[in-house]
């Protein structure tokens, strides 16, 4: 690895969530320069207050293009979900409505228009980079992550889980799916895991509880979106009657390692990380 006074200048265009943060201290921690791009709407201002940034709204793609490159950005990273808005609510900027120009189908996919803006940034000479490369310690290792392990019946689930995620990823549909007692109770859509768990709740069946399961979808761009789980995870899940949660094993993001396995443990909830074949 480079010294840190070597790294190249690290764009990071923040989302929503806490991910952004945690880019910015592992920055800061390892004295590497940065500049963030926040977008309206969905970075939390508070977050970036004492941080080099800038705004831009959702379409506007063209503004944050040269903002990193004025900041002299060479690396670029994507932090953070973004809510996907329909066209009328994005107001493409010239170069943005372009690129939607060339993509034309392509845009209806999350993977396949993400892939794309990829390939945009890459072209424009930035190398972009997966949120994991920079916080290696957050990807889901493999096993049970605090005192419960999941039983017979919600292995099962979760192999039902891996495979329903393997058939709706490859149609671009969601990384998360509910599953109990064999039954796919739900699969998550546009509304995201939250969502997802909350729905699955009115749906929930007398017995043993269901099991979340989240993983990234077949043929997925590694360097944006991966899936994640942390504290408010775990403590929606508890609420919700689930009896555990399991994630892809290098495939995933675990935030507050230590607090959501202390909270997993208190509720009596099963985190574990499953490898899943290519």
């Amino acid at each position: 690895m480079a010294a840190p006074d070597t790294q190249p200048k690290l764009g990071i265009v923040a989302g929503g969530g806490g991910l952004p943060g945690l880019i910015v201290d592992a920055c800061r921690a390892g004295g590497r320069d940065f500049f963030v791009v926040g977008i309206e709407g969905h970075a939390e201002p508070v977050r970036l207050a004492d941080v080099p940034h800038g705004w831009i709204r959702l379409g506007q793609g063209g503004k944050g293009i040269e903002l990193m490159h004025r900041a002299g950005c060479k690396d670029l990273v994507f932090a953070g979900p973004v809510r996907r808005p329909g066209l009328r609510e994005l107001r493409p900027d010239a170069r943005t409505a372009r690129f939607f120009a060339r993509l034309g189908r392509a845009m209806i996919g999350d993977d396949s228009l993400l892939s794309a803006v990829v390939d945009e940034m890459e072209k424009e000479g930035f190398r972009v980079v997966g949120a994991d490369s920079l916080l290696n310690d957050f990807l889901a290792s493999r096993g049970a992550y605090g005192r419960h392990s999941p039983d017979r019946g919600a292995m099962r689930d979760i192999d039902r889980g891996v495979e329903v995620i393997r058939a709706v990823g490859a149609l671009d549909i969601g990384q998360a799916v509910v599953v109990q007692q064999g039954i796919v109770l739900g699969v998550e859509a546009a509304e995201g895991t939250d969502e997802l768990i909350r729905r699955c709740a009115a749906l929930h069946r007398a017995g043993s509880g269901g099991v979340l399961v989240k993983l990234r979808k077949p043929g997925q761009e590694r360097r944006v979106d991966l899936p994640a789980i942390g504290v408010g995870t775990v403590r929606l899940a508890a609420e919700c009657g689930l009896s555990g949660i399991a994630v892809e094993a290098g495939g995933a993001l675990v935030f507050d390692r230590k607090a959501m396995t202390a909270l997993a443990d208190e509720r009596g909830l099963f985190v574990t990380g499953v490898t899943v074949p290519e």
